[in-house]
């Protein structure tokens, strides 16, 4: 970790469950390249990335993990939609299932303080 720097958090929302059973089994994830430039500036401006996953309409988190690199230009066959940007590694510290009830005391203030869901 880089001293003296925040830590950032993301929500990841997935398509589907296959393409986190992926990304927990092989350390890797892919995203739209629109939020590329915004993950690579957290990864070189903070001090830890943790990505919050969860797969769209699921009502649950499905895990997190550690951004482990920054974003590159190698693409992965891993994920069958078109659409995504380069790989990157992430180290996943817990894959559980939680559901999003367990969360509700949480709350963005950077979105209106709605609930981190």
């Amino acid at each position: 970790p880089r001293q003296n720097m925040p830590v950032r958090y993301f929500i990841m929302k997935s398509s589907n469950l296959q393409n986190i059973d992926i990304s927990q089994q092989k350390g890797i994830w892919s995203t739209t390249p629109s939020n590329e430039r915004k993950l690579n500036g957290a990864f070189w401006e903070s001090s830890m990335v943790y990505l919050i996953f969860s797969v769209q309409g699921s009502g649950c988190f499905q895990g997190f993990a550690r951004m482990g690199s920054a974003i590159g230009c190698e693409k992965s066959q891993d994920w069958g939609s078109a659409g995504f940007g380069g790989l990157f590694k992430v180290d996943w510290i817990r894959k559980e299932s939680i559901p999003f009830q367990f969360a509700h005391h949480l709350l963005n203030p950077w979105n209106d303080s709605k609930k981190v869901q």
